[in-house]
């Protein structure tokens, strides 16, 4: 198929450095399956951590260095489902779910295909949905509450057979809510390039030190409390919502048809 303009070169090159961050996320979710296939579920569970680091890293480094395309875009888009779709799921049916067997697989199944959906609707809506929020739990984010669970469970010395019912549910849930519409804040406005004041500083030096402390269960509070502050952000936009109408002129009957 002939050039549309002539006399243009086409750029058949690949932009290198967001696209070995990606890659890297990708390989971090093919050794967190590779992982828990050998029974090695702590380092199955760390790989999808780092891979989350790694993706979070990708886009900033191709935003900062103008190198934005939509190759990478589209590479990034299937490393997610592989760190934090099809990875997650797997680790949680190898570790859990493969006890429970028709439901087992049903549960990983669900979570999958809602990582999936969710890749692909926020793909169609690049550009026109609020930046401030996510529609939907977004994948890393699910991915991090199902590795966190079981990295918390393992470093507790807990099976995975003692927990397979609430493993299960976790799962299902988690899958669900990607795909639901619930609203989840992006953390987009957040300027982290701009002054903040030097109390901040002392917070975060703090949450690392709890996070190193501690990092399974205090990685896993974080995640989940995110996850569960969807919902509530949701019911009160919707509460608020309401009043809102209710208070309006004219909204009021006196009962009559």
């Amino acid at each position: 198929m002939p050039d549309p303009v002539p006399g243009r070169r086409r750029s058949r090159g690949i932009y290198l450095l967001p696209n070995l961050f990606t890659t890297a996320a990708l390989f971090s979710g093919f050794y967190a399956v590779l992982a828990a296939i050998n029974g090695q579920f702590e380092p199955a569970v760390i790989a999808i951590f780092v891979g989350l680091v790694l993706d979070g890293l990708d886009g900033r480094v191709a935003r900062m260095t103008d190198t934005q395309t939509a190759f990478g875009a589209e590479y990034d888009s299937l490393s997610d489902m592989v760190a934090f779709g099809l990875a997650p799921s797997l680790v949680a049916y190898v570790w859990s779910l493969s006890g429970l067997g028709k439901l087992g697989w049903m549960a990983a199944f669900i979570y999958t295909a809602g990582a999936a959906l969710r890749l692909a609707r926020f793909n169609t809506q690049v550009g026109i949905a609020d930046k401030r929020y996510f529609q939907g739990l977004p994948s890393p984010a699910a991915a991090a509450v199902i590795a966190g669970g079981i990295w918390v469970a393992v470093d507790y010395g807990i099976t995975g057979t003692e927990v397979s019912y609430l493993v299960c549910l976790m799962t299902g849930l988690t899958g669900l809510l990607m795909v639901s519409n619930v609203r989840y804040y992006s953390f987009k406005e957040v300027d982290f390039r701009g002054k903040v004041p030097f109390f901040s500083m002392v917070v975060i030096m703090l949450v690392l030190a709890v996070v190193i402390v501690q990092p399974p269960l205090v990685l896993f509070s974080m995640f989940l409390l995110y996850a569960v502050s969807g919902p509530v952000i949701t019911l009160f936009q919707l509460r608020r919502r309401r009043s809102s109408r209710k208070s309006q002129p004219g909204r009021e009957t006196d009962g009559k048809s």
